[in-house]
């Protein structure tokens, strides 16, 4: 992604969005990790840090902002919404004070519940 500003152009790339987003996501209370589908199997596996950015997509808009949609895997017994809403604001407001982009929306998908 590109960001123009007073002083010139600044080239963001996408491993930057998703590393930003999967390290936020995992840190709120009640998220066990990022979710990816498997191709092989179509089973649901959690992902392990160096790899959650499998778990993030993003989406350039032609307006210079970024839509972000996560697969997450949440903790057993929390309040889904809560930590859906609590993800979606602290993605935007990170994602938008490190990178300088504008979050046009954060769309979070719980693909599963771990049980242990």
């Amino acid at each position: 992604m590109k960001i123009q500003n007073e002083q010139g152009f600044v080239q963001i790339d996408n491993d930057v969005f998703t590393t930003i987003t999967g390290a936020v996501a995992t840190s709120c209370f009640g998220v066990k990790g990022m979710a990816a589908r498997s191709k092989k199997d179509g089973l649901i596996h959690l992902l392990r840090s160096e790899s959650m950015a499998k778990g993030v997509k993003v989406f350039y808009q032609e307006d210079e902002t970024v839509s972000i949609e996560l697969h997450i895997i949440v903790d057993n017994g929390v309040n889904l919404h809560a930590v859906s809403e609590a993800i979606i604001s602290e993605v935007r407001y990170t994602v938008g004070k490190l990178t300088g982009a504008e979050v046009r929306a954060v769309d979070v998908y719980i693909d599963s519940m771990d049980i242990e």
